[in-house]
């Protein structure tokens, strides 16, 4: 290699590294505004990705009821059958919304009002139960008296107020606080829903043309088997989870117990989060029903809750979700814990097909190895 060609290239790597240190000390230097521009940056698109999500929940509805639609005698709806397809699934959503607005969340409200203008009677009744516990009682009177003293401090009314609880829709709809962002989210989600088939081929061939071909059909296939991972457990959890919350609210409502509904919906939000969700909604929702209907209506309930979990878990989810995802409870258990402390409820939701994509990784590793050390 001539002098100079190794010279010029001596330059050129000194140079980038002098640029590269200016870049990494401004980055540093400049870390608050840099941030500040990424959050903003990111509020911006919010839109967009939140239009993404409902494009990839409402792709399989789209396209079974399309399905159908093409079928049709009339030509207009055979033709135009995508766009009424995505027309159809959006009214459905915004009948169910309206529903829910217009008959679930006026109870749920009423019920949670009720409850804490209610709380210090039942604050109440609690001290002078533990009152008449005999001194060798199984329960150490003392520590459960300094619980329920210590849970009446907390002040529920600050955190379940008509302000808090504005505050909280506001922070878990932070995109679409304005009615523009509502409006682009649907209009960008039902575009991407109509173009999904030019989308997919464009994606294809850009990464056609970057990787070489084993590469290519290797990203392929883990795409394909993440996206039927995903689809299945979020799809099957959602619905799983509102017939959970019907049963149980129904349940509740038959055994007279207070704040049914209430409680009902939250078994079945918490139902959301595998394995965790379902216990700690239940031990609230006993703990309630032991104040406003006695010890006796709690036990019952922790048996009918009970029962209902055990035909949720082995009847009802497994037809939902199809074919079982087929992961250790130990290691869902975890993934729950470990992902959800980092990425909170959302890290929750979906440590578990997470995990089931790494797992599905690491066998085919592990195969492709044991393949090699055979061969050779």
């Amino acid at each position: 290699m001539p002098k100079e060609t190794k010279e010029w290239k001596r330059w050129i790597f000194w140079f980038t590294l002098v640029i590269a240190a200016i870049g990494i000390y401004k980055l540093l230097d400049n870390f608050g505004d840099i941030t500040e521009w990424i959050r903003n940056f990111t509020h911006i698109l919010m839109p967009f990705i939140i239009a993404v999500i409902l494009a990839y929940l409402f792709y399989i509805p789209c396209k079974k009821i399309e399905g159908m639609l093409k079928k049709s005698k009339v030509k207009f709806i055979s033709k135009r059958s995508r766009w009424i397809s995505i027309f159809i699934v959006y009214l459905i959503v915004l009948f169910v919304i309206v529903g829910i607005i217009k008959f679930v969340v006026p109870s749920i409200y009423e019920s949670i009002v009720e409850l804490v203008n209610s709380l210090p009677d039942y604050y109440n009744s609690a001290i002078e139960s533990l009152e008449k516990l005999p001194e060798d009682s199984l329960f150490n009177k003392a520590n459960l008296k300094s619980i329920v003293e210590g849970l009446s401090k907390i002040d529920l009314q600050k955190y379940l107020s008509i302000e808090a609880l504005t505050e909280y829709a506001k922070g878990i709809l932070g995109f679409a606080t304005t009615i523009f962002d509502i409006f682009v989210t649907v209009i960008v989600s039902m575009y991407l829903l109509a173009e999904r088939t030019e989308i997919v081929a464009f994606a294809k061939r850009l990464c056609g043309a970057m990787f070489k071909k084993n590469t290519y059909n290797l990203i392929g296939k883990y795409f394909r088997k993440s996206n039927e991972i995903f689809f299945r457990f979020i799809s099957s959890q959602l619905l799983d989870g509102i017939i959970v919350g019907i049963l149980t609210s129904i349940a509740m409502s038959i055994l007279g117990v207070k704040y049914a509904v209430l409680l009902g919906f939250m078994i079945g939000l918490f139902n959301l989060i595998p394995y965790l969700g379902a216990i700690v909604a239940v031990i609230i929702a006993i703990l309630i029903t032991i104040f406003t209907g006695g010890i006796g209506q709690a036990i019952w309930l922790a048996i009918i809750v009970t029962i209902l979990q055990q035909i949720d878990s082995n009847i009802i989810n497994p037809k939902i979700t199809g074919t079982s995802l087929k992961i250790s409870p130990i290691l869902i258990i975890f993934s729950v814990t470990t992902i959800g402390s980092y990425f909170g409820i959302i890290g929750m939701f979906l440590a578990v097909p997470i995990v089931a994509i790494i797992k599905l990784i690491i066998l085919d590793y592990i195969t492709l190895k044991e393949e090699l050390k055979d061969v050779n």
